[in-house]
């Protein structure tokens, strides 16, 4: 059995948008979730696990297994399967614990 990838790249249509992955500018085929486009541009994980720093990646592509979260325009958590890709969209790999509002204020209230 062979361990290549399953994953081919289409060849781009007529429609592209620009985004940008972890400060590297792509372009990608407009009207499709953002983890097909990571995975169309070859990018192999989008996040890392807090608990062992294991990479994920899309996995079930449909909001399930939550393996695909990255960050969206300062945005942590976004399920990169149910985010339709956009022009302009900044995206970072998420690593570890995101960190919510509350503890960027300093407080456990």
């Amino acid at each position: 059995m062979s361990a290549d990838s399953l994953f081919r790249a289409l060849p781009p249509g007529d429609h592209t948008v620009q985004i940008e992955f972890d400060g590297t500018p792509l372009t990608v085929p407009a009207e499709v979730s953002l983890a097909a486009a990571l995975l169309g541009c070859g990018i192999r994980h989008t996040r890392e696990s807090a608990i062992n720093g294991r990479p994920g990646a899309p996995y079930c592509m449909m909001g399930v297994c939550f393996e695909c979260l990255v960050e969206v325009d300062g945005q942590a958590n976004a399920q990169a399967c149910l985010v339709p890709v956009r022009a302009g969209m900044r995206v970072r790999r998420q690593r570890g614990v995101a960190c919510l509002a509350l503890c960027e204020e300093g407080g456990d209230e």
